[in-house]
């Protein structure tokens, strides 16, 4: 694989040139995949693109570039701070939080990473496995039970979110059910990908209030969960250091798996591949699963990386201090390793979980997968039968750049009386 960081001459100036593409609009929304191959078309592998508000970035489309940009944090950094723009952002721009910069592990570097990071996968390798994938299943029983007898749901807000949801925060120790966990659920949906009206900066400071408390109350009482752990490890991290952390921990856990769940049902639903073939079998939702991770990842896009200094990135000249938004799902659909179109459901190595040290933390994925899968397998094994309620063309996916999900999943199926 050549090295993209050594390109042909790039043209000059910065993201704000003036072919610079907004992200943003309905063919984004609906089509992100048409749309990153007119980018790819038009500009390479490297596109310069503007982010609300019309700031300037760089949407890094190609799969060797998005790894090689993520496996050299000594030239593309997470620290934000470097970021050339800062003097025109506001205070309250919808993306603040994402790269406002916090005392958290998603910011930092180096070793002070490796020991954040480090403590975050000792906390979640206490977790058993087996142990989560029983409670996943008894919280899918459960949720199915409200509506089995109805013979249609909404599976979107009614079981794909509900169920990460309360396995999240069963693990970090607070209350699956209540006004306090469903606040909380809200508000991180709000700072992670806002709608209209929405305030993000507002929503992130009441998920931190939240689990300032929970790190207090676990100060006092610790139990058997992930914020417990966290505050007992010999690195002895602060408790804005936990809190911040625990941020990234649920965000990362809880609305991506909740979208992979859902856009596996979509895929297993609408895909001929996945019904039952004549032979009586049929792909497996381990497949279905994989596959959504190829073609639908949930986190499309991810800001983001800063250029430490001036160099070049697939063509591009990259200028210190501009801001790199990582293509995900723009990567795992790059023609380059995909030269026919056909993505291959048993191959795992998708960009999905990141690349490099700052990649989604072991066994962050594993624990990802036990709940995704249990979700699907769950629900397909106590409503066999189950259809859509639309045509799959009626779906709509959520306005965002950044999530990819649908804004709801309607079913019908025979009703079960209990």
């Amino acid at each position: 694989m050549t090295d993209p960081s050594s390109a042909q001459p790039a043209p000059p100036g910065c993201p704000a040139h003036t072919d610079a593409v907004r992200l943003a609009g309905l063919e984004y929304q609906q089509t992100p995949s048409q749309m990153y191959r007119a980018l790819r078309r038009e500009h390479g592998s490297v596109a310069p693109v503007l982010l609300d508000g019309d700031i300037p970035a760089w949407l890094v489309l190609g799969y060797s570039e998005v790894t090689y940009v993520t496996s050299h944090d000594e030239l593309f950094a997470r620290d934000s701070r470097r970021w050339n723009q800062w003097e025109n952002i506001p205070a309250d721009w919808p993306l603040m939080p994402y790269v406002g910069y916090q005392p958290s592990v998603l910011f930092t570097e180096g070793d002070e990473h490796r020991r954040r990071a480090g403590v975050i996968t000792e906390a979640l390798e206490g977790i058993d496995q087996f142990e989560l994938a029983r409670n996943c299943q008894l919280i899918a029983d459960r949720l199915i039970a409200d509506f089995a007898g109805s013979g249609q749901a909404e599976l979107m807000t009614g079981y794909a979110h509900a169920l990460p949801m309360r396995a999240v925060v069963q693990m970090c120790g607070m209350p699956t059910s209540g006004e306090d966990t469903r606040q909380l659920v809200e508000d991180l949906r709000i700072s992670l990908d806002a709608a209209e009206g929405d305030d993000p900066v507002a929503a992130y400071g009441r998920v931190g209030e939240r689990l300032r408390q929970l790190v207090k109350d676990k100060r006092v009482s610790p139990g058997p969960d992930v914020t417990s752990r966290m505050l007992l490890h010999p690195a002895g991290l602060t408790d804005e250091e936990i809190v911040q952390d625990l941020i990234s921990v649920i965000a990362a856990a809880q609305q991506p798996t909740a979208n992979w769940i859902c856009n596996t049902l979509r895929l297993l639903l609408t895909d001929e591949r996945f019904a039952v073939n004549v032979s009586g079998g049929r792909l497996s939702v381990g497949e279905a699963l994989n596959e959504a991770l190829w073609l639908d990842t949930p986190t499309q896009n991810f800001i983001g990386r800063w250029a430490v200094r001036d160099i070049q990135l697939g063509g591009r000249q990259i200028r210190a201090g501009d801001c790199l938004v990582l293509g995900l799902a723009a990567a795992n659909t790059d023609p380059q390793i995909w030269p026919d179109s056909h993505v291959g459901a048993e191959n795992a190595a998708h960009l999905s979980f990141s690349n490099g040290e700052h990649r989604c933390p072991y066994p962050a994925p594993l624990l990802a997968d036990v709940m995704a899968r249990t979700a699907v397998e769950t629900l397909l094994e106590r409503l066999p039968d189950l259809v859509l309620s639309v045509e799959p063309e009626e779906l709509a996916w959520r306005p965002s750049i950044w999530m990819r999900g649908l804004t709801a999943l309607p079913v019908r199926f025979t009703p079960v009386v209990h």
